[in-house]
């Protein structure tokens, strides 16, 4: 079994070292372990480092494209690679190595596809309270809409997933993967677990965000769009039925006065509940429209899991 450990950089020189000379060098149960690092368009001397360390892959973007975007590049890397089982850790040394092979465990054992290290955030010192706060939020918010109650850390970053798992995620967030493939994996009943790990001390401020509102505001864009694209017909649906509601009562407001007093004084009201009778009708045809969009994308999935794998086969990997 192949095991491909890789690492998101962007100018990551100093800390690279740290990362890479603490990862095991052996797993029970694998037989093979690569690293594989993504370079974000690096401007300092992090692809020399990595080529002095012996790293097994590169991976290079033209230009800085962002977290997400290097997950995927990195993931498909590890395809066309042969890896069993992928691990994502980070450049900056915020997860320690050696729980590499607490992760791989449950994939090996075969009791899960995914695997997500659980930080304990509420062990961390250095994590205020206000962080602690919001990596509550967010798990409680994923874990809810991807109904997956058992899992602890849902924005956790550090991660295994198997081969089966990696051909049936397609990334398509712009921001950050985690919230992404994991409520990908949810819809697509691809099985996944938490297993607890500790963390280091930070090296340096997080680049994924410029503060704590713009993670929100961006992560919150995240968990609608991905939400939306799997569950269409509740979403709008619900949109459509709440404005429905709120537009019987201009109406029913306009009709009492209308067998009263005429109606003349209440025209606004009909007005308005027209206008949302017929936001409500809009959201209704989109609620359908997208369930729709919603079947053809798992179809197109599907046959791209299934050229994945094909792919695999063509280079002799099982």
């Amino acid at each position: 079994m192949k095991l491909i450990i890789q690492v998101p950089c962007y100018n990551e020189e100093e800390t690279l070292p740290e990362v890479l000379e603490t990862i095991p060098k052996s797993i029970a149960g694998i037989t093979v372990i690569e690293t594989q690092i993504i370079d974000d368009g690096s401007t300092d001397n992090t692809i020399a480092v990595a080529r002095s360390l012996g790293v097994d892959h590169i991976v290079r973007n033209i230009g800085n494209k962002g977290l997400a975007s290097s997950f995927r590049a990195g993931l498909e890397n590890a395809l066309n690679c042969g890896a069993d089982i992928l691990v994502n850790t980070d450049g900056d040394n915020q997860y320690k190595s050696q729980d590499i092979g607490k992760l791989v465990i449950p994939i090996i054992q075969k009791e899960a596809d995914i695997v997500i290290g659980n930080r304990q955030t509420d062990k961390i010192a250095h994590f205020s309270a206000l962080k602690k706060m919001l990596q509550k939020l967010g798990t409680f918010v994923t874990v809810s809409l991807a109904d997956e109650k058992e899992l602890k850390d849902a924005v956790s970053g550090f991660r295994a997933y198997s081969r089966s798992a990696m051909e049936q995620i397609n990334v398509t967030s712009s921001f950050s993967y985690v919230l992404d493939t994991t409520i990908q994996a949810s819809k697509k009943r691809i099985k996944m677990v938490s297993v607890d790990i500790e963390t280091n001390p930070p090296t340096r401020p997080s680049r994924l965000f410029k503060n704590m509102f713009q993670h929100i505001r961006k992560s919150s864009v995240d968990i609608v769009r991905v939400y939306s694209m799997y569950e269409p017909l509740k979403i709008f649906f619900f949109l459509g039925a709440v404005t429905f509601l709120i537009g019987i009562v201009p109406i029913v407001r306009f009709l009492l006065d209308y067998f009263k007093e005429g109606g003349e004084g209440m025209i606004q009201s009909l007005i308005l509940g027209s206008m949302l009778m017929l936001m409500s009708t809009n959201f209704f045809a989109l609620a359908i429209i997208g369930d729709l969009l919603s079947k053809n994308r798992t179809l197109t999935e599907f046959v791209l899991q299934k050229l994945k794998a094909q792919q695999g086969e063509d280079k002799g990997i099982k």
